[in-house]
């Protein structure tokens, strides 16, 4: 099924999402993902099935600053002025998307470079690696001026939005994929499964380990992606680590977590999290001693009680954490 993909390249004001963010609309009138709180996409919508037909991409800005009825027929006093690229996706855009999937998945950053004709229609796109790999449609030569750009932006976690090339005589947006975060829950007791529930809703993917088959069980986790029974020594060495994970550790199980904690200590985790009493994690730190910071108690101090509290409480320091990794300072560039 032919389809359109939508994506903020640059916001001046406030905005329900920023830039980098994108959304799907497909030929039968779905849609996957939002780019705003529901006043952009019914109009963005209209535009499909002309974009499908003519095979061109399309530029649109939405001026919500203003409480007077806008030109697009909302009324929203949003305060931002928000601009919008939507793109066929044909075989050629579909592959390469593929692509980045593939790397996302290795976990490897990826940069993502478009550039733009005078009309506001996508000119060329390519996708780099940190490893140099690049990937897309430009039409000739990378040129080297931009690349010597873009390698800072790899560098330092440059900020998604347009850049001025002068030597290109164009603008291009920029914008760096970052691997899907994994959620290592060590714990399958019922005060874990509302913690997988609101992490796979909030975008992690979850892993769910425990030696108890009866309770680490798929019904018991339906948006778990993996499921692992077994011992802490069994299970560890099937979880390879990488600097995108996040562990929280709830067995409830003093020598099992710790057991656990000893066995992540060395790990290049973003997260760990102990359940338990402050007084509880501290003894169980005593003997185990981790070269990064632990959060406990876990989650976020809003007064939770229950399961299902402390699993808001969880997943709201996740996306906490989370995102300061997301949102980084903007890199200055000298004008070239």
């Amino acid at each position: 099924m032919r389809s359109v993909l939508a994506t903020i390249t640059r916001v001046e004001g406030s905005a329900y999402r920023k830039e980098g963010a994108s959304m799907l609309f497909l030929e039968d009138g779905s849609q996957v993902g939002l780019l705003s709180a529901g006043c952009l996409e019914a109009h963005l919508s209209s535009f499909v099935p002309e974009i499908v037909a003519t095979g061109r991409s399309r530029s649109f800005v939405f001026d919500m600053q203003s409480p007077e009825l806008l030109s697009w027929g909302e009324d929203t006093g949003c305060g931002g002025v928000i601009h919008i690229i939507m793109e066929p996706i044909d075989a050629a855009f579909a592959d390469h998307l593929s692509t980045l999937k593939h790397y996302l998945y290795q976990p490897t950053e990826v940069l993502l470079v478009k550039r733009f004709d005078a009309d506001g229609s996508v000119a060329d796109y390519c996708f780099l690696t940190k490893d140099g790999h690049r990937f897309g449609e430009w039409r000739g030569d990378f040129p080297q001026t931009l690349l010597n750009l873009l390698s800072s932006e790899l560098e330092h976690n440059g900020k998604s939005g347009m850049r001025v090339v002068p030597s290109l005589q164009s603008e291009v947006f920029v914008h760096l994929y970052y691997p899907k975060p994994r959620l290592i829950l060590i714990g399958a007791g019922p005060d874990a499964r509302p913690v997988a529930a609101l992490a796979a809703a909030a975008g992690f993917s979850v892993t769910v380990s425990d030696w108890r088959a009866a309770l680490c069980d798929r019904r018991y986790f339906p948006d778990a992606e993996t499921i692992l029974v077994g011992f802490p020594e069994e299970a560890a060495p099937l979880l390879p680590s990488t600097p995108y994970d996040y562990a929280v550790v709830m067995t409830r199980n003093m020598e099992r977590d710790r057991q656990w904690v000893r066995l992540l200590a060395g790990r290049p985790l973003r997260y760990l999290g102990i359940m338990g009493a402050k007084s509880r994690t501290e003894r169980l730190l005593a003997d185990v001693p981790v070269p990064m910071k632990v959060h406990y108690p876990v989650g976020l101090a809003i007064g939770a009680e229950g399961p299902e509290e402390i699993a808001v409480s969880i997943a709201a320091e996740l996306i906490q954490v989370h995102g300061k990794t997301r949102k980084q300072e903007p890199v200055a560039h000298e004008t070239e």
